[in-house]
């Protein structure tokens, strides 16, 4: 692996053009409209883990079209107000099972931890909420999930599902909802760029290598999977490009966060080949609250980024956020 992208010391400058449809706030206004004419219906059950010092809970909430969606929710053992992080999971994974993420709940903190509809057979333990939308063709993975009509698209869903997420953490007892950070790395960090330009009042969103950034860029730059989803049906599709890249510029999420109103903490690799690092500074850039907001960068790593070091930094991030 190596440097493959913008030189080193062109990429904190990189500022492109984004293909931006004309109608993208109204198209998520109304997708966001329609799902919360769905009642959230949170429901959360305590779950015996064995775990004395946190409290666990099965939380379901209705996410996108009212679909049911699960997520573990993870806090200190009591009663006390606390203040919550939302976390979305990577490409292909699920929730996997509480006792994974304690950090949160060991550091004062509510997590929920959101299923991702769908998926959660690729890697780790697996997860529990199927899809029920989807239509038309694709090829195998989820970037072509209702590739040729944005209303019909995997990641309208999927994002739905994010904002509802936060919907549900605040209907918590015992959550401060005024103090609810969004966080994820990759698709994760995808959807938490995405919930950061479609809820105001977040206190920070902290995406960590984020997928889905500055799509017409990635899909021509990269080789690896997922984008490589995209070449594939086109090989395939040969006059489906326009529409396809139409419909993938909904869910750009370098031009969703461009109304973010949260401080961020967005980390990116150099030598990142499924997320590519112009594309993640496409969207650091272009992002809503910049001044208040960070990047790390770590010149050579690849998807993993920084891995275990972003918890630190995610907590040193927050600290003064919610004093």
């Amino acid at each position: 692996m190596a440097f493959f992208d913008l030189p080193a010391d062109q990429l904190p400058a990189y500022r492109p053009a984004l293909s931006v449809p004309e109608d993208l706030t109204a198209f998520w206004e109304e997708t966001l409209r329609e799902t919360r004419g769905f009642d959230l219906d949170v429901t959360f059950t305590p779950v015996a883990t064995g775990l004395v010092a946190v409290d666990v809970y099965d939380v379901e909430f209705a996410g996108f079209g009212g679909h049911r969606i699960k997520g573990w929710f993870i806090r200190p053992a009591g009663e006390a107000l606390v203040p919550a992080v939302v976390e979305y999971i990577g490409y292909g994974g699920g929730r996997g099972l509480p006792h994974e993420r304690l950090a949160w709940a060991a550091a004062g903190w509510g997590h929920l931890v959101m299923d991702n509809r769908g998926q959660g057979s690729s890697w780790g333990v697996g997860g529990a909420t199927p899809d029920p939308g989807g239509a038309g063709q694709g090829v195998p993975g989820f970037m072509t999930r209702g590739i040729e009509d944005p209303h019909e698209h995997f990641y309208r869903r999927l994002f739905t599902d994010g904002v509802r997420a936060v919907d549900a953490v605040r209907a918590l007892p015992g959550v401060d909802a005024s103090r609810v950070a969004v966080a994820g790395g990759s698709q994760g960090g995808a959807v938490t760029l995405a919930v950061a330009g479609l809820v105001p009042d977040l206190v920070a969103a902290m995406p960590d290598v984020p997928f889905l950034c500055h799509i017409d860029r990635a899909v021509t730059l990269t080789d690896a999977y997922p984008y490589r989803e995209v070449a594939d049906y086109l090989r395939t599709h040969r006059h489906a490009e326009e529409r396809v890249m139409r419909t993938l510029s909904y869910f750009d999420v370098a031009g969703i966060a461009r109304g973010a109103r949260a401080p961020a903490l967005f980390s990116v690799a150099l030598m990142d080949q499924t997320c590519p690092p112009s594309t993640v500074y496409a969207a650091y850039n272009h992002y809503g609250q910049r001044a208040d907001s960070a990047i790390d960068t770590y010149r050579f790593n690849g998807h993993e980024g920084g891995e275990a070091l972003r918890w630190a930094r995610h907590r040193e991030f927050l600290a003064p956020l919610i004093a």
